[in-house]
């Protein structure tokens, strides 16, 4: 455990917090949390994770313009549904993601997992992306990818970025039940004004 893991894991803490209570400065908060990632996996080789800190640098930027455009009430974000068609374009994209990249992993670096370490990496962008439209969904998404980053980073002699990732699936479940329940009410509200009028 290095000084910098633990202050990546403080950020990262403070990041996924902020995103479950639907507050913009996540995505700020974030950045810092992925760039320190993204130097600790290259020691570690883990290198498709790598570069997926690198995207989620860029992703971050993405999310902060969709938060800030979106409706806002109470200070917090407008939660959405996925639409179904929407949910199988980006999961066949993540799949084809997957293997693109853990053959480049296999066959040209010395990456440590590179068939698992991609996986995780495609379908953490699709997770990364749904978070950005403020897809409910999303949370399901990151529960599963954060349970099997924590076997990763076990295996990997990452303990602490492996219990942040399990903490991370708490807060996952926690985000889930916040938009969820923040769903239904707009729902409700909606429904309530169509009848209204």
């Amino acid at each position: 455990m290095s000084p910098l893991e633990i202050v990546a894991v403080f950020f990262n803490i403070a990041g996924v917090w902020l995103t479950a209570q639907r507050v913009r400065w996540c995505w700020p908060v974030s950045v810092v949390a992925v760039l320190l990632y993204a130097w600790i996996f290259f020691d570690v080789k883990l290198y498709s994770d790598m570069l997926l800190q690198l995207v989620f640098a860029v992703l971050q930027g993405y999310g902060w313009w969709r938060w800030s455009t979106g409706r806002i009430e109470a200070g917090k974000v407008r939660v959405e549904r996925l639409p179904l068609r929407e949910a199988w374009r980006h999961l066949l994209a993540g799949l084809i993601g997957a293997v693109a990249l853990g053959a480049v992993m296999h066959h040209f670096t010395d990456a440590a997992l590179p068939w698992l370490d991609s996986l995780l990496t495609a379908f953490s962008l699709v997770a990364s992306l749904w978070a950005a439209r403020k897809y409910v969904v999303s949370w399901w998404l990151w529960i599963l990818l954060d349970a099997a980053y924590v076997g990763l980073f076990l295996y990997k002699d990452l303990q602490l970025t492996a219990a942040l990732y399990a903490g991370f699936v708490g807060l996952a479940a926690y985000g889930l039940r916040a938009w969820q329940r923040d769903l239904h009410q707009q729902e409700h509200i909606t429904k309530a004004s169509v009848y209204s009028v």
